[in-house]
């Protein structure tokens, strides 16, 4: 491709993704109502808390939850909402975070549940309690966690349970939820890449999350730096107190009450953890209009169309020699994907990796390298970015059976894995 981008300008590659919504790369397209609205909010001022208030309206309509909150990303969120259940409306332990000496500090999270994302949690000060097995995956039948351990874990040092969901997981989200509020503790769900469909934004709050936390630069398309979390108002409350700048004299001090309650305060709460997790009020914007153009969108024909480039990207692969293919989805994606199988001799780490050094880079998903898989995904590509990543690996399968491939360079090693 022989087009010219921003990046050019600081000589540094561009990227055609056909892997997703990956923060590494850029997580998705923005909208252009995100980018309009953007650009207007930056020509004049506004105060963020009377901005995060309309913002946690808009949200809790959206999702069905008591209130809501823009964050800097979904793990921002994280940060967020542990510090919340931890220090609820204390101002001393606020300002303390992430020391907890004196509050319950303990997250209940089963151990399939574990990623590097819950660093978040430990961020805010939380100690992981980890509780099940992995023994689903020896083919016995037993699951990953019983629910009797969620309910076996919880102690006076439980400041909430935290859940990473998945279509696939078990106990489902509701059961774990009700074992949680027999015993009083609010359940955080990282949602990050669980929307679209538009339902998922109300569904958590239905199953009884008390917080739930999802990517604005993902499906919804917005800033990539934001982020939505939605839950209780106390909890919402609490978020607010910790991340607003409350940098401010007492005597003018006066926050919207639906979002702070300045009143219920002995004082106002010092910089909080959340402070280096600012929004602006260009990103603020650029969500609210990106979540109304995202609602608004026919979801039927966004998921066709994904379909239609996912088949055109298996019929096209697959004229290789050596690389098969098959469209499907999993709990991976919200889209349906393109499993590539390089058969053979051939392997899938080195044609990866090749498709990363060129220029413009190609990115495929490489979750399943290891075992001589890649993956496409239609979600941030153009059709005549789908026409020319088929073009690419074509031509470099191409090389690779006529034995003039060189060894790739910069490529992912074996057993790689892909994040968010």
């Amino acid at each position: 491709m022989n087009r010219k981008s921003v990046y050019d300008r600081w000589g540094v590659p561009e990227v055609i993704n056909a892997t997703g919504t990956k923060t590494r790369i850029g997580g998705s397209r923005i909208r252009p109502e995100a980018v309009e609205a953007m650009a207007e909010a930056a020509e004049s001022f506004v105060r963020l808390s009377d901005l995060q208030a309309a913002a946690s309206d808009r949200i809790a309509e959206v999702t069905g939850a008591e209130a809501g909150y823009v964050t800097n990303g979904a793990a921002g969120g994280m940060v967020l909402a542990a510090a919340a259940c931890i220090a609820g409306d204390d101002l001393g332990a606020m300002s303390r975070l992430p020391e907890t000496s004196g509050v319950a500090d303990e997250i209940v999270m089963a151990r399939t549940h574990r990623t590097g994302y819950d660093h978040a949690f430990r961020t805010a000060g939380a100690s992981i309690v980890e509780i099940g097995t992995n023994d689903r995956y020896l083919g016995t039948g037993s699951r990953d966690v019983e629910p009797w351990e969620y309910a076996d874990a919880i102690g006076e040092e439980t400041a909430a349970i935290g859940h990473v969901y998945k279509s696939y997981g078990t106990p489902p989200l509701a059961e774990v939820c009700a074992i949680a509020h027999d015993h009083d503790v609010p359940v955080i769900v990282d949602a990050a890449a669980e929307v679209p469909p538009a339902s998922n934004l109300s569904w958590f709050t239905e199953q009884g999350a008390d917080l739930v936390a999802f990517s604005g630069g993902k499906g919804i398309r917005g800033p990539q730096t934001t982020g939505i979390l939605a839950g209780r108002q106390d909890l919402i409350r609490s978020v607010a107190r910790q991340q607003l700048d409350m940098h401010a004299a007492e005597a003018v001090w006066d926050p919207p009450s639906r979002l702070v309650d300045a009143d219920a305060l002995d004082g106002v709460p010092k910089q909080g953890i959340g402070r280096p997790l600012k929004v602006g009020k260009e990103e603020l914007a650029g969500l609210l209009a990106a979540l109304d153009a995202f609602l608004d969108e026919d979801e039927e024909a966004r998921v066709a169309e994904w379909h239609d480039r996912a088949e055109r990207l298996a019929a096209g692969v697959t004229t290789a020699t050596g690389l098969s293919a098959r469209v499907g989805t999993s709990g991976r994606s919200v889209a349906p994907e393109v499993v590539v199988t390089v058969d053979g001799a051939g392997s899938a780490a080195d044609l990866v990796g090749r498709l990363r050094s060129e220029e413009p880079r190609v990115f495929v998903g490489a979750d399943s390298i290891a075992d001589g898989e890649f993956t496409l995904n239609p979600m941030c590509l153009t059709d005549d970015e789908a026409n020319y990543v088929v073009e690419r690996i074509v031509s470099l399968a191409g090389d690779d059976a006529d034995g003039t491939a060189e060894d790739a360079t910069g490529g992912a090693a074996d057993g790689a894995t892909e994040g968010e």
